[in-house]
């Protein structure tokens, strides 16, 4: 069976409105008609959506980030990563732009892993993630107290994936990331 991802099965919004907004977010209250005509609503954060990248070195290691995350009250691994927070930036500057900010890095290979939903049911944001290869080292420019006491170190993408399995590496783009690259890399060996 093919599920197409923008199928509405029916089910018609009626209305929105935005509740509360703050930065670049909103809270947004969307009134909809199911296929057998029960009015419902839910509600939903409207973001910019973010950009992802899984950066590999020529051996293979995976750049990694650890950071704060106050959402969790905890230190989370991940990909470096970024918020769609320039009006009209493609979306392939604004990965270039947040791996050098965040790790020093820059890549000159770039190719696009996939688009991911991480939480459809509180948020529209959707993360473009993408591979960056032939890296090199420089120096970070960290924005805001999350970013200026990030770890940024390189593990070895199998090791990374096997994190990823073994519960270890919890982030949605982050296991989305590192299991495509490394589909990429073993169909290339």
């Amino acid at each position: 069976m093919t599920v197409l991802a923008h199928d509405t099965d029916g089910f018609v919004t009626e209305d929105e409105e935005q509740v509360h907004s703050w930065a670049m977010f909103g809270l947004i209250r969307r009134s909809v008609v199911a296929p057998d005509g029960e009015r419902f609503s839910r509600s939903y954060v409207r973001s910019p959506g973010a950009v992802a990248v899984v950066a590999l070195s020529e051996t293979n290691e995976v750049v990694l980030v650890s950071q704060f995350r106050a959402a969790l009250g905890r230190r989370v691994i991940e990909i470096p990563a970024g918020m769609r927070d320039v009006v009209g930036e493609d979306p392939l500057d604004t990965a270039r732009r947040e791996l050098l900010e965040e790790t020093g890095c820059t890549a000159e290979r770039w190719s696009l892993l996939g688009t991911i939903h991480s939480a459809p049911g509180i948020t529209d944001s959707e993360v473009i993630v993408y591979l960056a290869r032939d890296i090199a080292a420089g120096a970070a420019t960290p924005h805001g107290p999350e970013e200026r006491h990030m770890n940024v170190h390189l593990l070895p993408l199998d090791e990374a994936v096997r994190d990823v399995e073994q519960g270890h590496i919890t982030d949605a783009k982050t296991a989305f990331g590192l299991l495509a690259a490394e589909r990429i890399v073993r169909r290339a060996s």
